[in-house]
């Protein structure tokens, strides 16, 4: 075809296909023919709404000059509509995804695990944001905002009646866990939600274990009472940052001292946050890393002495030494909260393996010889018992969830419960593991119990008349009868290179143990954190900005439900599209390399 309109002397784009070919820098638009071309107006205006939503970009944006001008050039003949009409697809959009969502939720979701958060907008208004955790039928991970709606306090009372109307709407009853965090309203919400869903027959284990507190809520509180006896050594470090960055002719001599030093590391000092006490890690780990610079200008700047003298002084030798001891223990916290705060992977079988594994450093330190160290460890200690220490206060579904790792299984769990607790309570909690995964094997088993002994027994008896030569006892013998659990405990744990993929290996497995797979598939996907409600703050936070504050609440939620539900259809950026940060810093200062 191509050839022929080349040769076509009733071509009417002949000439102009000759002046495009003369000249490279001719406008491809100009072309009568690509003028002419008719787009798809509706396709054009949805994929529109999906940038501004996925941008987070103001509606005014639409009558931009740059991007009106852009749109001139590569969609001429689109219409483009004004702000309330792309305001109305925006609520049209939501809808449609609504729908969607719904049916892949019918078709995909057995059992649904949630967490729920509340926050506090610019325009004073509350919000609560109800994010569902499941685990589909490719076992895939899945987590999706469900609602992000407007409340009117933030009780418990209020949370509670607020799910259970969004569950309703989503048309969801078969409700395995709710992670909070540890507000004391949450308590009041969780009872009253509990009997809502008790009701509706949903729960397992009579909802004794519904209620899952926030992993990273409880070790946040745990490093907060560490440090509660304001520990002088982090206090005039903590100072001393405050000082350099209080000003840029400060920062700008503290960067001075730093080049003298030729000390290597690029980032700079930072301050601590009150309420994430993960910072305090980042805090002293950077500082750390610019001791030589601090003590430079300790001995050129005197106004840095005279100013932080004011307070509790200069840092001094042993403070360093006492950050760089305390600094592994610190980092252990960081870790932790790091790798069970994620949402696109499993977490709920990594919680006790975590929480018993910072109990056994905290009794570690607690021994230490420094008086400071075991002070700060034994405050530690009082709060860490408070959830973990009493082993009626665990939540049975997460050390279920422990045991359905092939790598792990009963063995370690024993194992585990052995270095955390002593003698009778050690006992007593490993016999309350084993009960309560065999009644949870059992409720998953529609009441029947397939692991006794007896009723092997009982049913071989009445096949006797069947079997005149006794030939069942060789099968008895063989443990051909055994049930699913019996014969995943006692297989050998599994051994793999690397990390297990736990999702995966289930999903192999499915056809030896469909209803221990069932099980899996529910408790693996309970989330042991609350960051994922949290993040949809921070998305909250830009799309009601200072600009934007006269959203209504319906807006709200329809982008940042929108917003999320589209994000897992996006592709992911390639290496390529990934910008090199060091290449970026030398075309900056004109060392441009083609």
């Amino acid at each position: 075809m191509r050839a022929h309109l080349c040769r076509c002397q009733n071509n009417p784009d002949k000439e102009a296909r000759k002046k495009q070919k003369s000249n490279s820098s001719t406008n491809v638009v100009s072309s009568p023919s690509l003028a002419r071309l008719k787009i798809d107006q509706e396709a054009c205006w949805n994929a529109l709404v999906k940038m501004f939503i996925a941008m987070e970009l103001p509606f005014r944006n639409i009558k931009h000059e740059a991007l009106r001008e852009f749109l001139s050039i590569i969609a001429p003949s689109l219409t483009v509509y004004s702000r309330t009409t792309l305001a109305r697809h925006t609520l049209k959009l939501w809808d449609s995804e609504k729908a969607k969502l719904k049916k892949f939720l019918s078709r995909n979701c057995h059992r649904v695990c949630l967490t729920t958060d509340m926050w506090t907008s610019r325009q004073n208004l509350g919000y609560m944001c109800l994010t569902a955790h499941f685990i589909d039928n490719n076992w895939k991970l899945q987590k999706k905002i469900l609602n992000f709606c407007q409340v009117t306090s933030h009780s418990g009372k209020t949370m509670a009646k607020t799910v259970e109307h969004c569950l309703s709407s989503w048309g969801l009853n078969r409700v395995l866990s709710l992670t909070v965090d540890n507000a004391s309203s949450n308590d009041v919400g969780i009872q009253y939600l509990k009997k809502r869903l008790m009701s509706w027959n949903c729960l397992v284990m009579k909802g004794d274990y519904v209620h899952m507190r926030c992993c990273a809520h409880i070790l946040n509180l745990i490093m907060k009472d560490g440090f509660k006896e304001n520990i002088d050594a982090v206090m005039r470090i903590r100072a001393a940052i405050k000082y350099v960055r209080s000003s840029p002719s400060r920062l700008s001599k503290f960067k001075a001292c730093v080049e003298q030093q030729n000390i290597e590391f690029k980032g700079l000092v930072c301050l601590d946050v009150e309420t994430r006490r993960n910072s305090t890690y980042l805090m002293l780990e950077a500082a750390l890393k610019h001791q030589k610079a601090f003590e430079e200008l300790e001995m050129q700047e005197k106004k840095y002495i005279e100013e932080l003298d004011k307070g509790k002084g200069v840092p001094t030798f042993g403070d360093w030494e006492f950050v760089r001891g305390i600094l592994p223990f610190l980092k252990l916290f960081y870790d932790t909260t790091m790798s069970i705060s994620g949402s696109s992977y499993v977490t709920s079988n990594m919680y006790m393996f975590e929480a018993f594994g910072i109990g056994i450093k905290i009794k570690q330190m607690c021994a230490s010889k420094d008086v400071i160290i075991s002070m700060m460890a034994e405050n530690m200690k009082k709060k860490y018992d408070k959830y973990w220490g009493n082993p009626n206060r665990l939540n049975m579904l997460l050390l279920i969830a422990l045991v359905l790792h092939p790598r792990y299984k009963l063995k370690f769990m024993h194992w585990l419960i052995n270095q955390s607790f002593d003698g009778v309570v050690a006992s007593n909690l490993k016999d309350k593991v084993e009960s309560s995964i065999r009644l949870l094997f059992e409720e998953y088993n529609g009441g029947r119990i397939e692991f006794e002994a007896n009723s092997q027994e009982a049913r071989l008896n009445e096949e006797a008349s069947d079997d005149p030569y006794g030939y069942n006892q060789f099968f008895k013998s063989t443990g051909s009868h055994k049930s699913e659990l019996s014969k995943y405990l006692e297989e050998a744990l599994e051994e793999s290179q690397g990390d297990l993929d736990v999702l995966n290996w289930w999903k192999l497995n499915s056809g030896r143990f469909p209803i221990l797979s069932n099980m899996a598939r529910d408790l693996l996907a309970i989330p042991i954190s609350i960051v994922a409600s949290e993040s949809a703050f921070s998305t909250g936070g830009r799309v009601l900005d200072a600009y934007r504050s006269s959203l209504t609440p319906q807006m709200v939620e329809a982008l940042i439900c929108t917003q999320d539900w589209l994000k897992g259809r996006l592709p992911p950026l390639s290496l390529n599209e990934i910008e090199d940060f060091v290449e970026l810093e030398k075309f900056e200062q004109g060392n441009n390399f083609f």
